[in-house]
């Protein structure tokens, strides 16, 4: 293997977009904060559906939408970590 390849091989660990959390706590980071599916949808420019069908697990984000509600979920994590974990009681 050369070196590039290796390099490419590293960038490609370093550079993956960190998986979203489950559906149910993306939900449960967004109500966390007081955040409306609309106030969400409107700054990712997308239609609240589209929350609604990333909340549910029906559909997931593409780039650059995934790269962008990460981030957003990585904060609200940081900010409500007790929101960030799921509730496998139901």
């Amino acid at each position: 293997m050369s070196e590039s390849d290796l390099t490419k091989s590293v960038d490609a660990l370093v550079d993956r977009v960190p998986d979203l959390p489950p559906p149910a706590v993306r939900r449960q980071l967004r109500l966390a904060d007081g955040l409306t599916q609309r106030q969400l949808a409107d700054a990712l420019e997308v239609k609240p559906l589209t929350i609604l069908r990333w909340e549910s697990g029906q559909t997931e984000p593409r780039r650059p939408w995934r790269d962008a509600y990460v981030r957003l979920l990585q904060r609200l994590a940081e900010k409500y970590p007790s929101a960030a974990v799921e509730d496998t009681r139901r």
